[in-house]
């Protein structure tokens, strides 16, 4: 009689639904922790061994034509455009922050992976276009 009355409270109340849920949430909980558990501990041996290239910075196959600087002293920046006879990229722009055309020529030659004898020669037969002086 006892129990027919709590079972008659509980099903008004509509907690015979809302009972079992903080355990199906612990049960939940308890299962995804021993997952987690299993799967952090176990020791991650593979057969298949990855070969990975340890040149990073590899630059493509291409040959400089010519480099036009255009140095801008008044906001201390150069803009240099790089011709090339690659197929894929005909020209590269660069934007340094140097003004100086010795700096500037380093700079270049360290972008290009280029001596800074070859980087003087292209820009010789060019004329320097756009070098304006801070005056």
């Amino acid at each position: 009689m006892l129990q027919s009355r709590w079972f008659k409270i509980l099903h008004s109340l509509g907690l015979e639904f809302w009972l079992p849920l903080p355990l199906l949430g612990l049960a939940f909980w308890l299962g995804c922790g021993f997952l987690m558990d299993a799967m952090l501990t176990r020791s991650h041996q593979t057969i298949r061994y990855l070969k990975v290239d340890t040149q990073l910075t590899k630059q493509p196959n291409r040959t400089v034509l010519s480099i036009q600087p255009e140095i801008n002293k008044r906001l201390g920046i150069s803009r240099v455009k790089v011709k090339t006879d690659s197929p894929v990229v005909k020209e590269l722009q660069f934007e340094f922050f140097v003004t100086d055309l010795t700096q500037l020529e380093a700079a270049i030659s360290q972008e290009l992976g280029l001596p800074v004898e070859d980087v003087r020669k292209l820009m010789q037969h060019q004329p320097l276009k756009g070098i304006q002086n801070s005056s």
